[in-house]
């Protein structure tokens, strides 16, 4: 049975690099992160790759629970934050789950602007902590 989903997924894998996409499987799901524009929980193409990489490596390892954490840059009331960290979470999940993931693995969680990734200010450091970041749990 894995060897047959493996040849399918290998199959997906061909056809989807034909068509330019991306999908890389990582080694590793902690630390995974996925980049938002200014106010925005949309998924991005490359961020949409990512996550199906990371729902590729969820399919190879049945075992496997994540929980995704939205961020924020500093601007904003902690409040907007908190709600804005939890449309990301919630967007990046919803790209998993699309893709076969069953919902019960993976749980959300916002920070909001609490956790920033990188310290400072400017837009080099908030394109930074506009992030969904993966961790297993």
């Amino acid at each position: 049975m894995k060897i047959k989903n493996f040849a399918l997924l290998a199959g997906v894998a061909g056809l989807l690099a034909a068509c330019g996409g991306s999908i890389v499987e990582p080694a590793d799901l902690n630390d995974q992160r996925v980049f938002f524009d200014f106010n925005s929980a949309e998924i991005s193409k490359d961020a949409k790759n990512n996550l199906l990489g990371q729902a590729l490596y969820m399919k190879n390892h049945e075992d496997v629970k994540i929980q995704i954490a939205g961020n924020c840059d500093e601007r904003g009331s902690t409040e907007y934050n908190l709600a804005l960290g939890a449309r990301r979470a919630n967007a990046a999940k919803s790209v998993i789950v699309k893709d076969g993931i069953d919902s019960k693995r993976i749980s959300t969680i916002s920070y909001g602007k609490e956790r920033p990734l990188v310290k400072g200010t400017g837009e080099k450091v908030w394109k930074m902590n506009r992030n969904a970041t993966t961790t297993v749990k």
